[in-house]
Formats: structure tokens, C-alpha cells, sequence
């Protein structure tokens, strides 16, 4: 898992501007952590607790909503949000 972590921290930079040399600095000020870390580490979390995978990644998302993740899976990752949104639009508050 670290070593995944590794990996898509010092790709970060990397991700959307090809690199085809074999030097290049492994950390820069520039890097970061993207979606494929969090979504691994929910992964993590979820088997860990023994909690729903799907649960466990919504919560992921969004406590980092902002990590690059695709158009499709912020729609399913929202989903929920989503109806609890409209449940709450009669102006009473329902927790679900």
C-alpha cells in the first residue's frame, strides 16, 4: 500500500504531461496525492472495519472531493448527496 501511494504521489506531476526519461526527482513541491490514493486508502479502510466498500468510498470522496476523480464516478459518488438535498428541501431537516 505505501509503495502504491509512492507511486501515485511522485506520478502525480507526471499524469497529464508524458515523461519518457528515466531521471527525474521523485518528490517535488509539486506533487501530491491524487483520487487513486484516496480511493485506496477507503479500499483499506473498508475491509479493515469491515464496512461497505461503496459506503466507505462515498465518505472518501467527500472528504476530498476536489482529487481529480472522472465525471462519472463524482456522479455515482454524489448520488446520495444528491437525495439528501431534496429530502431536506421541504424546509425540515431529516438525517438519513
Amino acid at each position: 500500500m505505501i509503495g502504491a501511494i509512492a507511486g501515485d504521489i511522485i506520478g502525480s506531476i507526471y499524469e497529464f504531461n508524458n515523461h519518457r526519461s528515466t531521471e527525474f526527482p521523485l518528490f517535488s513541491p509539486e506533487s501530491f496525492f491524487t483520487d487513486d490514493t484516496i480511493l485506496t486508502v477507503a479500499l483499506a479502510d473498508s475491509i479493515l472495519n469491515k464496512a461497505p466498500y461503496g459506503k466507505k468510498i462515498k465518505e472518501y470522496y467527500g472528504r476530498y472531493p476536489d482529487a481529480g476523480y472522472g465525471s462519472r464516478f463524482k456522479s455515482w459518488a454524489e448520488s446520495d448527496l444528491r437525495a439528501k438535498r431534496s429530502l431536506n428541501m421541504s424546509g425540515r431537516t431529516i438525517t438519513l
